[in-house]
């Protein structure tokens, strides 16, 4: 008896030091970075470094949240994403709902090319759609990113949705269908609000993909009015000299959309992805 409560106590022990080293792993960087905004250039690679230092300075934010062209790329990111993610939610709500309501002609061959999709690397598919983009005449447009994101989102976001409403009793469409209502009502007025935690589950992840995403951002755009935040970090590295500070402001205030999101809606976003991929 004691040799198991002894067992079981290393065992608690091992699984705290493996949380705690696993939390500075990921957490020092972050707290890096934060510390490092607030300093000169100069104090960044200041040696021993100091995690908080005296010179504690808003230069890095001021400069950033001043200059218009920084702005800019904060308007471009917020506008591509939101976009994006509501264009990919209603898309994958309809999608879902018929992969997992009806059975129809080539449906196991459209489940294979969803899957397809997103087994692919995306940068594989980045000179093609280069192309695709140029000969549509939509470069350098908000239209070329959100088309090209939402091929790379929609492929799980209808697999987390199909799987979520498959989640969902049959008996509700039954008696939505037996008070007169067609799918219409019993999709958005039924099991949309019952869906909650996916729909959510969907958006964050969305968000987060195309507010991060810097590859397709740098290629499908040529003026600095078109890009996104990723590329206004990347345009900090000059040619002689990096403006480090304003790059980890940048990333910083960058960092906070999706940071806040996940907060406010971590709750959802774990019980919808949980049902999505678990239960589906």
């Amino acid at each position: 008896m004691i040799g198991s409560r002894r067992q079981i106590l290393v065992r608690k022990a091992l699984l705290w030091i493996a949380l705690i080293l696993g939390a500075c792993f990921s957490g020092l960087p972050v707290l890096w970075m934060v510390s490092s905004s607030f300093k000169s250039n100069l104090e960044i690679f200041a040696y021993p470094p100091a995690l908080i230092d005296y010179s504690f300075s808003f230069d890095a934010y001021t400069a950033v949240l001043s200059d218009p062209g920084q702005l800019r790329f904060f308007f471009n990111s917020y506008l591509v994403a939101i976009l994006v993610t509501i264009c990919t939610v209603v898309t994958s709500i309809l999608a879902g709902y018929s992969f997992s309501r009806y059975d129809f002609r080539f449906k196991k061959v459209l489940n294979l090319v969803i899957i397809g999709v997103q087994s692919v690397p995306p940068i594989t598919l980045m000179i093609p759609y280069f192309g695709l983009i140029v000969w549509l005449g939509i470069y350098n447009s908000y239209a070329a990113l959100v088309l090209t994101y939402m091929v790379f989102t929609l492929s799980y976001a209808i697999i987390m949705m199909t799987g979520y409403f498959n989640t969902l009793p049959r008996d509700l469409d039954e008696a939505v269908m037996i008070d007169g209502g067609g799918s219409f009502v019993t999709l958005w007025r039924i099991l949309a609000p019952i869906s909650l935690p996916g729909i959510v589950a969907v958006g964050v992840y969305t968000f987060m993909l195309a507010w991060n995403e810097f590859l397709f951002a740098l290629t499908l755009t040529r003026t600095n009015e078109m890009r996104t935040v990723p590329i206004g970090i990347h345009l900090l590295m000059g040619q002689h000299s990096f403006e480090w500070n304003q790059m980890l402001a940048l990333s910083v205030l960058g960092s906070l959309p999706v940071l806040i999101l996940f907060l406010l809606f971590q709750r959802y976003f774990i019980a919808g992805m949980s049902a999505g991929s678990v239960k589906g």
